[in-house]
């Protein structure tokens, strides 16, 4: 089997151009677009937009901010290892929704609980529920849209990033004339309108999808372990960022251009899941994965070097652009490599990193928040490293052509 470099392999682009996507799988990425936007736009992301109104309004220090955090992916790596037991959760209706309730009514208790206690078991509510919703949104995408039509999963992620926008907005608009408590509230409204928009995802045999049976790749594994590695430590540095980005750039340079940085955050998140899963047809995971977090690992040093307001929103821009790309990337590349209950295993692996991470970097936020972001780059950037390591001779996707097009669908190997 011939090896290729990235940029010769082309059928990605002749399959996009010659095949459509068909009405269902359209639906199939709003409605799980919708769910995303629910489970992690809002049920994880708006409590970095509202941390620093609690700071100054509630009392919440840093080190609560952070236990708060890390409470919501914890819960969240207990949901993820329930779908990987207990695999009827992430693909069944009745989960799901559950689920979706559990994530609305806990962003809709936050104002009426005052102790921290209370606050940090509703948090681990919410990452409990998102990871289910994660799990089933995702797997709705994998098996019901098409590899010709993997555009559709950008649409489909870029939900997070509609969700960040979305709650972002809400919050800044709630800040001009109410406190934290209304916050909360708008976000719990905000999270059901959506949760609505997403009931009916989950479909076991959505009609007019066929997607064909892929070609076996020998000892995926040898990719795989690479990748979860990579994942994981993307899960520990980037929800640093994630959660600090706003509180760090407000402090740095107060005003509304400190507030309005998550919303930058979620425009730039929107477009990019589609970016990313364009460049993936043309060019390899392995590749995109690597480009994806050293900006990503930018983005952060940048935002802890307090360079003014233009400096924001770069650093809003390369993280918003990126992290998300990055699980699109990295479950597409899990699902490609035919590794049973990939996007369940990815999921938790990336979760233990998110719990990780708030935690790891709970000393050193004393002083502020350079430090933690300097640190979570470089986490990111050695993640950006060990994705070298997918390169090597890394199977390639093929999109399935008709035969005159393509007389070999084998996957090409990359190096």
């Amino acid at each position: 089997m011939t090896a290729r470099t990235d940029l010769d392999w082309n059928g990605g682009r002749e399959s996009w151009e010659m095949t459509g996507s068909t009405s269902t799988e359209w639906l199939i990425a709003m409605r799980a677009a919708a769910t995303l936007a629910a489970a992690v736009g809002v049920g994880r992301f708006v409590f970095t937009p509202i941390l620093p109104l609690m700071q100054t309004q509630a009392g919440v220090t840093p080190q609560l901010g952070a236990t708060m955090a890390t409470a919501n992916y914890l819960g969240y790596l207990v949901g993820a290892v329930a779908a990987i037991l207990v695999p009827v959760l992430g693909w069944t209706a009745l989960a799901m929704r559950l689920s979706a309730v559990s994530v609305v009514a806990s962003l809709a208790a936050m104002p009426l609980l005052t102790s921290p206690e209370a606050w940090i078991a509703l948090r681990g509510i919410a990452g409990g529920g998102g990871a289910i919703m994660f799990v089933a949104a995702a797997g709705a995408v994998l098996n019901g849209i098409s590899p010709r039509s993997r555009h559709l999963a950008g649409w489909a992620y870029g939900g997070v990033g509609a969700g960040i926008t979305l709650s972002g907005a809400a919050v800044l608009l709630v800040a001009l004339i109410g406190d934290w408590r209304i916050a909360w509230w708008a976000a719990s409204a905000l999270a059901a309108a959506l949760t609505t928009l997403g009931w009916k995802l989950i479909n076991p045999q959505p009609p007019g999808v066929t997607v064909p049976p892929p070609r076996k790749i020998p000892r995926p594994h040898r990719w795989f372990v690479p990748l979860v590695i990579a994942y994981f430590l993307e899960g520990v540095g980037y929800i640093v960022a994630g959660t600090f980005l706003v509180a760090a750039v407000t402090a740095a340079v107060p005003g509304p251009l400190g507030k309005a940085t998550w919303i930058v955050v979620g425009l730039a998140a929107i477009p990019s899941c589609v970016l990313w899963a364009w460049l993936s047809v043309r060019v390899s995971h392995p590749t995109l994965l690597t480009t994806a977090l050293g900006l990503q690992a930018a983005g952060m040093v940048l935002a802890g070097l307090d360079l003014g307001a233009v400096a924001a929103i770069v650093a809003a821009l390369l993280f918003g652009g990126t992290f998300m790309g990055v699980t699109t990337l990295a479950l597409d590349a899990g699902r490609h490599l035919q590794v049973p209950a990939a996007v369940a295993i990815l999921s938790a692996m990336y979760a233990i990193g998110q719990t990780i991470g708030p935690v790891a970097v709970a000393p050193l936020l004393a002083n502020g928040f350079h430090t933690a972001l300097f640190t979570a780059g470089g986490v990111v950037a050695f993640s950006a490293v060990g994705t070298i390591l997918l390169r090597i001779r890394y199977p390639h996707p093929r999109i399935s052509l008709p035969s005159a097009a393509v007389p070999n669908p084998e996957p090409a190997l990359q190096r």
